[in-house]
């Protein structure tokens, strides 16, 4: 007990000293550092220090759809869907074709249905499985979300919220990492803490497991340059603070990576910026281009699948059309809420009203909206949006095993050191097609479990202090 009421003190004071000593560091409290927190804070004798850059600019997951992809859960056991781990990660090297993180992928799937239970029942917050959450590559239903479908804002709340409440946790915030502290070189290099910046004054923070849990680098244009060029300059969909910082830390241990051209694309951005349902799809959407084309079988490809389809039209735009029987399901959600709220959805009485509402010659618009063999015809009125194509996340980073030791190019681990989130390799595979929905906080969670797991149970392979 007097160790920890000195654990507990130790926290507290960490949150306005300039130089620190703790057992654990999280750079970043999104969805994988909170996670990692949470789990290794469990642990009573561990004191744990987690500094976020900024929770007014947010993190990735707060913008996310907040839809938790789990196999094997009571919630679909209960809606009487026959699900596991392992169909779970079948599915996702069936969409990436990436063999080579089948060991990653595997454990990732294992460790989510134990955290959903654990978000539900542990930390006290509602989750449902989402019957009516299609999506493209996905066997059988088995996104988790809350019942209301209001996005991954007040996820990330609720755990912050939690996670600030331990005794022996100092999260603090408006705190960018700016470093990585190392002792030695080459090879034998470890990480003994971070260094970190709190109301202009410099922080510095000693620890014996450090964790980067950072988001990606998607707001990053040099370094989208350098991975990404391909993609030409979509618009970014993600936060300001996802600069990418922990690669040129990452760069100077020698660490690999791994994917870094893979992003989470979104075919399904809305002119205004925000997005449409991914379910409008599968419930009868059309996407037609300017010139009143249809271009693309819109259920053969997940939302960042469509994404190259659609910048490969004139002006980079499709207007996508949808009527009340699908407007009646895909309402359903934050993000349509948003966009209605931008002023980004239309809708129109008749197929007259439409084509004069989108400038787009009847009888070729008329044409575009028959239905692919097997589909059912949309019946007006009609539901429209403009959209176009955009980048929220990158998916490549730092090579991990499946316990998130960062790893360098000769396999070798970098003692002191943990990754998960967007610092790490995502599970798109090489291709941004190769997404599958839920897979960024199914990463992001999934090894802020393991990590902090591990970290609770005293198996973190950290340094002494």
């Amino acid at each position: 007990m007097a160790e920890n009421a000195k654990n507990a003190k130790n926290a507290k004071n960490a949150k306005n000293a300039e130089d620190i000593a703790v057992d654990v560091v999280v750079a970043g409290a999104g969805a994988c550092g909170l996670v990692a927190g949470l789990r290794a804070s469990q642990n009573p004798d561990l004191v744990v220090a987690v500094l976020e850059k900024s929770t007014r600019d947010g993190c990735n997951a707060q913008v996310s759809s907040g839809s938790l992809a789990a196999g094997g859960t009571r919630f679909q056991a209960a809606a009487g869907i026959d699900d596991s781990p392992a169909r779970h990660a079948a599915d996702i090297l069936a969409e990436n074709g990436d063999d080579r993180h089948r060991p990653l992928v595997e454990a990732l799937t294992a460790a989510a249905p134990h955290y959903v239970h654990w978000i539900a029942d542990a930390l006290g917050y509602p989750l449902e499985v989402g019957t009516d959450m299609t999506r493209h590559g996905i066997s059988v239903p088995r996104l988790h979300t809350d019942p209301r479908r209001r996005g991954g804002g007040p996820l990330v709340s609720h755990l912050r919220g939690i996670l600030a409440a331990r005794p022996n946790v100092a999260l603090l915030d408006e705190t960018p990492v700016t470093g990585l502290r190392v002792a030695g070189s080459g090879p034998g290099a470890r990480v003994i803490g971070v260094t970190a910046r709190q109301n202009g004054t410099a922080l510095t923070v000693s620890a014996r497991t450090t964790v980067l849990a950072t988001d990606g680098f998607a707001g990053n244009r040099a370094l989208m340059r350098e991975f990404c060029a391909g993609l030409g300059d979509p618009f970014h969909g993600g936060v300001s603070t996802a600069t990418g910082d922990a690669v040129a830390w990452l760069r100077g241990l020698g660490a690999e990576f791994r994917n870094m051209g893979a992003c989470l694309r979104h075919g399904q951005v809305t002119m205004h910026g925000t997005r449409v349902n991914p379910n409008l799809p599968w419930l009868g959407a059309v996407l037609v281009n300017t010139r009143g084309e249809r271009f693309v079988d819109e259920q053969a490809h997940g939302y960042s699948g469509l994404a190259p389809h659609v910048a490969a039209q004139p002006n980079e735009r499709a207007l996508m059309v949808w009527d009340d029987e699908a407007d009646l399901v895909a309402a359903h959600s934050e993000m349509m809420r948003d966009s209605a709220k931008a002023g980004a959805l239309g809708s129109a009485a008749d197929l007259v009203s439409l084509a004069r509402d989108v400038r787009m010659d009847q009888l070729r618009l008329e044409r575009a909206l028959e239905p692919i063999d097997g589909r059912r015809r949309l019946v007006a009125p009609f539901h429209y949006a403009w959209l176009t194509h955009g980048v929220l996340t990158t998916q490549g980073g730092a090579a991990i095993d499946t316990h998130g030791r960062v790893l360098r190019k000769d396999g070798s681990a970098v003692t002191g050191l943990r990754a998960g989130g967007g610092t790490a390799v995502g599970l798109a595979g090489p291709d941004s097609a190769g997404y599958s929905s839920g897979n960024g906080l199914l990463a992001a969670m999934g090894m802020g479990w393991i990590i902090g797991n591990d970290l609770a149970a005293g198996t973190g392979g950290g340094l002494p202090l």
